[in-house]
């Protein structure tokens, strides 16, 4: 692992192997199983938002490791809750992600909202026009 320090802050634990991990099971699953559940997760906005924080060439390398954990644990099809369950199967999703958004909320710009915002439009779209999803 690597240590990485903020002025002022603690330093964290970050693990290059798992980043690099994390980002291509993001990057292979992220919009597939968000199309599949979007209608049952509550908190799809900072879910979207912090994906485009993530993906963000200006955002510090510890925050991606933050947001791609948190990212990465959505994804997984086996979790401590799992998602089929009604009403309770993200409530350990948003616990994680919200764990990481207070750890790197400054992170998360106006322009991350936005395109959080835009994707959930065209997504909404695309539910509508497919009564499979």
């Amino acid at each position: 692992p690597i240590w990485i320090g903020m002025a002022g802050k603690e330093i964290v634990p970050y693990d290059p192997v798992k980043l690099r991990r994390d980002q291509a099971r993001v990057e292979r699953k992220f919009w597939d199983k968000l199309r599949k559940y979007i209608r049952h997760v509550p908190f799809v906005d900072d879910l979207i938002a912090a994906y485009y924080c993530a993906m963000d060439a200006s955002t510090p390398l510890h925050v991606k490791a933050v947001l791609f954990g948190a990212l990465a644990y959505f994804i997984m099809p086996i979790d401590l809750i799992p998602d089929v369950i009604a009403w309770v199967g993200f409530t350990d999703d948003a616990a994680v992600l919200y764990a990481a958004l207070r750890t790197i909320a400054p992170h998360i710009k106006d322009d991350h909202r936005r395109q959080a915002k835009t994707a959930i439009d065209r997504l909404a779209g695309d539910i509508s026009a497919s009564p499979t999803v």
